[in-house]
């Protein structure tokens, strides 16, 4: 019987997405007003039949760790479980990952104890839907060592990603990491008698990027690893690919790296239009989540159009268009919002709180009476004032950190627990 170990890299500092992650790691951040992005690959994982997970991280993990802690309890029965490593001293070792193969190499101490035959190797900040048992068994079948997920994509796509090489029975032949917009890559376009969807084609993509997801062998992992290379894009594929059978695994289905503000941005609200490119209700295959038992979101006297609104929201006397809100979302009369994402609260204000804040000129965490918001994300516990404007008045945004607010890749951001006073203008 194969024992497969899932291990679900959770990235580093995370800089390209801060500041959502200022106070969490990557894997952590919300996502789709409900879910958090580790959600996906554990989902995914579980669906396969894989059960067995770890995820690896270093910084602000306590986040993390709580929705793990608190969401993925499986039966005494199964062997399964989903656990955390986080970067720690040893006698052995002193230093935090310093790349995604280092990750790996220093928890062997506790993946060996688990006499697995296959290690999974996933990424934490992508939004797809793989059947991994399909992959796998493919693995199986074709006597690799290694498989490679792989992802046809266009030349512009193809700069920031590993680009693989194939013949005609999909043994990789070639890896180039990274090759930028000006490099010659026509060597790695794929054959037209192999090309695993004509109708791709026609969209230009006609090269196949690595998906940064990997199937080994136990004896071809531990033999990958012995050295000091630190990164498995950038030295580990390529070295091994020279002298250990290694195949792709074309997946032609969505798949979106959420590595950047505005890729997060544009993913979120691609989940609320009339047909979204990732299908969140395929009960045949769900994204889990923790459940947090409340109610259903109330709304009163709203516009809403093209919007997911998670639940425990309360929207009242609104016009939303374009929106994701996240969970025990308040929003009060008058608010209109357009291509705005809300991360939610952690909690409910008791109205011996409201009165409290009021007399203290807080805001109310949640968006305020008469507000106006234009493109922009409001990170969890937020409080925005009553008669904020939010990129509303301003034609050129520019990217910068201005204390209670950030722009980045021209979209606004209200950090975690930020305080926007009544009447505010951004």
């Amino acid at each position: 019987m194969s024992e497969v170990l899932s291990i679900v890299l959770g990235g580093g500092k995370g800089t390209r997405l801060y500041p959502l992650t200022k106070e969490r790691a990557k894997p952590a951040v919300p996502f789709g007003g409900k879910y958090r992005l580790v959600d996906i690959p554990i989902s995914n994982c579980i669906n396969a039949g894989f059960k067995q997970i770890y995820i690896l991280t270093q910084f602000n993990s306590v986040s993390l760790h709580n929705h793990i802690s608190s969401t993925y309890i499986f039966d005494v029965f199964s062997k399964g479980f989903v656990e955390i490593l986080a970067a720690e001293q040893t006698y052995d070792t002193t230093s935090w990952y310093e790349g995604t193969a280092d990750a790996v190499r220093k928890n062997f101490i506790h993946f060996k104890t688990r006499k697995p035959t296959h290690y999974m190797i996933l990424s934490g900040d992508q939004l797809y839907r793989m059947d991994l048992a399909d992959m796998f068994k493919k693995h199986v079948e074709s006597k690799a060592e290694i498989t490679i997920a792989a992802h046809p994509v266009t030349r512009d796509e193809a700069s920031q990603l590993g680009i693989l090489a194939t013949d005609t029975k999909s043994r990789i032949t070639s890896f180039l990491e990274k090759p930028g917009p000006t490099r010659n890559i026509d060597e790695y376009k794929i054959p037209d008698n192999i090309h695993p969807d004509p109708s791709l084609k026609v969209l230009n993509k006609n090269y196949l990027g690595s998906m940064g997801m990997y199937i080994f062998n136990a004896e071809t992992m531990e033999k990958a690893l012995d050295n000091q290379f630190t990164d498995f894009g950038k030295e580990i594929i390529p070295r091994m690919i020279e002298n250990t059978k290694t195949n792709a695994y074309i997946f032609n289905d969505y798949w979106e790296d959420i590595g950047t503000i505005k890729s997060f941005y544009d993913a979120n609200l691609n989940l609320a239009s009339l047909n979204p490119d990732f299908n969140f209700y395929n009960e045949k295959s769900p994204i889990y989540t923790h459940r947090r038992h409340l109610p259903a979101t109330k709304i009163n006297f709203c516009t809403i159009s093209q919007s997911l609104t998670a639940e425990g929201s309360i929207i009242t006397n609104a016009s939303l268009v374009n929106c994701v809100i996240g969970v025990r979302t308040i929003v009060e009369s008058g608010a209109n919002l357009d291509g705005v994402i809300t991360l939610g609260a952690n909690e409910y204000e008791t109205p011996e709180q409201k009165i409290k804040n009021a007399k203290n000129g807080i805001p109310n965490i949640g968006i305020g009476r008469g507000c106006m918001i234009r493109n922009a994300i409001i990170d969890k516990n937020a409080r925005i004032g009553d008669g904020c404007r939010i990129g509303v008045d301003v034609k050129e945004r520019v990217d910068g950190d201005f204390g209670n607010y950030f722009i980045k890749e021209g979209i606004i951001i209200i950090p975690k627990g930020a305080t926007i006073p009544n009447g505010t203008t951004i």
